[in-house]
């Protein structure tokens, strides 16, 4: 396949690359600095806060399907991954592309947005510790990222593309496994953390999977 990869440079776009090149895919790199691009393929710098929308839609068009790991660096980075989600998409239509499998975070289902004023107070996946304790917690102290990444979560819903949002709790920085169990719709009991290389390997295996389109997919040891 023919891949476009986002956030090409972090944890989980790293992971992506090397996976996807590794597994012979023809992989297109979209970074902010490619001198941290660790494979041999061809990249194209942009800064997704502010994207050139003719840089984006020249990185996409040809593309199978566009893997995303969009995230926030710092404080001023909030914003990045609702506004960067929406230019790939504007991409896609422009160039006829139509699969997008992002990274999420497993308390989005249950956190209100413009799109979803009114979600579920609790995910049917979390145990009573994690409704009552850790997802408050870590809410709180993510508010800004998690309110980013439910509005991109609002704005793939508004969309006609076939769109998947990966959901990890507390990713690490563990080795590949390949061993995780996954549920569409909803979190994992006591689902407490995953690798990055781990998320990596499931987004590419939902590339090709129809029954994950329009779907949000949670994902833990």
């Amino acid at each position: 396949m023919r891949l476009t990869i986002v956030g090409a440079t972090g944890g989980v776009g790293r992971s992506l690359l090397e996976q996807a090149v590794d597994a012979g895919h023809e992989v297109t790199a979209m970074v902010r600095d490619p001198r941290r691009v660790t494979r041999q393929v061809p990249t194209v710098t942009v800064d997704l806060s502010m994207p050139d929308p003719e840089i984006v839609r020249a990185a996409v068009a040809g593309s199978d399907a566009v893997l995303s790991s969009l995230g926030a660096r710092t404080s001023a980075d909030h914003g990045v991954v609702e506004r960067g989600t929406r230019a790939l998409m504007e991409a896609m239509r422009a160039s006829g592309v139509r699969r997008i499998v992002v990274v999420s975070a497993a308390p989005i289902g249950t956190l209100p947005s413009p799109g979803r004023p009114h979600p579920p107070r609790h995910d049917p996946g979390d145990g009573l510790l994690m409704r009552y304790v850790g997802s408050p917690l870590v809410k709180r102290a993510f508010a800004a990222s998690y309110a980013d990444l439910a509005r991109m979560e609002d704005a793939l819903r508004e969309s006609d593309l076939e769109w998947t949002a990966v959901r990890p709790p507390r990713l690490t920085d563990g080795a590949l496994t390949g061993r995780y169990r996954t549920a569409y719709g909803r979190n994992l009991r006591r689902g407490l953390s995953i690798s990055r290389a781990d998320v990596a390997h499931l987004m590419l295996r939902l590339v090709e999977r129809p029954e994950a389109f329009r779907q949000t997919v949670g994902i833990a040891r």
